[in-house]
């Protein structure tokens, strides 16, 4: 019996393209390991390690932590990881990122979720919180009874500064700015696979099929329907 040889994969996509949602369902229907810098350099930060403080330091002053940082970190990470399939998220970031994990494995597939920003935009300011209890309310999709105030509660519903207007699109033109380099960076080696679309249930059984030539759904649910 041949051995399929180890998924190296890495999912791309703005902030509030359905990433989350999406590498979500990757794990559940093909047990990859998800390995996320924004979670590794959290649980560092709480750990207070070497790196965890170093990183802290850049962010406390509102500065992009430098590549060096980020690449000794998620390598190390992946050192763990080698017998497994896996899927990075939120790393590489910047080409110079991209050229060091080249260095130390092959990447095979890049998936690209190309989410109109406008839709982004949408999605995200209509987003409003409940702060003390967490919820979460979508004025397009899941609105509260009364505009601006909790169901439960009726007290007043608040919007998280990342999720203003003009907080939204300074995001976006970040990502925009270093990321398309890393995107052009993977597409010239023809390794780049973009999903484009407006609703993460419409693009996902895309993914979900192309990810089916690469890997047997490991999941329990009837594949035929991937949810």
């Amino acid at each position: 019996m041949v051995v399929p040889p180890l998924l190296r994969a890495v999912i791309m996509g703005p902030p509030g393209s359905g990433k989350g949602t999406v590498s979500a369902r990757i794990i559940k229907h093909f047990g990859v390991k998800h390995l996320s810098s924004g979670d590794l350099l959290r649980d560092n930060m709480q750990k207070k390690t070497e790196v965890g403080i170093l990183a802290k330091s850049y962010i406390d002053q509102g500065r992009l932590i430098p590549d060096d940082i980020m690449t000794q970190l998620m390598l190390n990470e992946l050192k763990g990881l080698d017998q497994y399939n896996w899927l990075l998220d939120g790393f590489p970031r910047t080409v110079a990122q991209a050229e060091a994990l080249d260095k130390e494995c092959h990447i095979d597939t890049v998936i690209d979720l190309d989410v109109p920003f406008e839709t982004i935009k949408d999605r995200l300011t209509a987003r409003w919180i409940h702060p003390a209890s967490g919820r979460v309310y979508n004025l397009e999709f899941s609105p509260p009874k009364v505009q601006g105030i909790d169901d439960i509660t009726g007290e007043p519903l608040v919007q998280r500064d990342d999720d203003k207007p003009e907080t939204v699109s300074k995001r976006l033109q970040a990502y925009d700015a270093q990321t398309k380099p890393v995107l052009e960076y993977y597409r010239e080696k023809g390794l780049l696979k973009s999903f484009s679309g407006t609703e993460t249930n419409k693009i996902w059984p895309h993914i979900y099929a192309f990810l089916q030539t690469k890997l047997p759904d490991v999941s329990q649910k009837n594949a035929a329907t991937p949810r």
